[in-house]
């Protein structure tokens, strides 16, 4: 089963689910777990091959990964942990399982936060997906996800996030990462899908303004799906902006939860 961390407040009290990205760790969430833990239950997960999900407390995984594998792993850990509805947080392909886990379980999700989500791969992500497939077995995967890193968030003040990502993914083996990274081959369709149909659960996007290449797809999309979803872009702030921006970020996201759950004001 996939590490997790549970913070308890009481059996009453609203659960918010975190989930990281590919090359994370549930570490990413520091500067939201404190003010979480005012208001809310708080579990962290850490996505296989991430943080202490790590062999040998994991089984073997026979065969390539699929993203309904994975969702399904982190419905293990609600019911694991006794979660029977929560809220979900969630951030880059993070978003990605979140948008499934609603579509294969919907009575388990309450409410989804969106942060740096990814909706459409534009040609500049086409074009880093495509070279990372051709040379993943022949470069060191570093350097690749420094790569990576450098191009989704190249502004100075992106540096914390950038230093924050590729110091997780140091975790990560090369073979994990080649799993991971081959998951991309299935996400088009799947992001055709999140463009077309709306969930009817409650969500919000949280997009940084200089999210260069993820922000215009979502801003096309919510101006179509207008009946549960709602988008809040963060100013000065990049593709990361739980990292980026944390206490605007907490301030939204708490504020969306607790109107999802009819929950008065702090």
């Amino acid at each position: 089963m996939l590490h997790y961390r549970k913070h308890m407040l009481s059996p009453d009290h609203e659960w918010v689910v975190f989930v990281h990205g590919a090359g994370g760790s549930s570490s990413i969430w520091y500067r939201q777990v404190r003010e979480f833990r005012k208001n809310f239950n708080v579990l962290l997960v850490d996505l296989r091959g991430h943080g202490d999900s790590q062999p040998p407390m994991l089984k073997a995984f026979e065969g390539e990964y699929t993203f309904n594998d994975l969702v399904g792993e982190i419905v293990e850990v609600l019911d694991d942990a006794g979660i029977q509805q929560a809220h979900f947080v969630g951030i880059s392909l993070g978003c990605i399982l979140i948008r499934i886990l609603g579509e294969m379980a919907p009575e388990r999700v309450k409410s989804m936060i969106m942060g740096g989500a990814i909706i459409r791969l534009n040609l500049r992500s086409r074009v880093l997906v495509g070279l990372g497939n051709a040379f993943k077995r022949v470069i060191p995967f570093m350097w690749l996800y420094r790569l990576f890193a450098w191009v989704i968030m190249p502004r100075r003040r992106h540096r914390e996030s950038r230093s924050l990502f590729v110091s997780q993914a140091k975790k990560l083996c090369q073979k994990e990462f080649i799993r991971w990274f081959r998951l991309t081959y299935g996400v088009n369709p799947l992001l055709r899908l999140f463009e077309d149909r709306e969930l009817p659960i409650p969500t919000l996007y949280l997009m940084g303004d200089e999210d260069y290449m993820f922000l215009p797809p979502v801003q096309r999309m919510v101006q179509r799906q207008t009946r549960f979803t709602r988008l809040e872009i963060i100013p000065e702030s990049g593709h990361v902006v739980n990292v980026d921006r944390p206490e605007l970020f907490n301030e939204l996201s708490i504020g969306f939860i607790r109107q999802a759950a009819l929950l008065p004001a702090a």
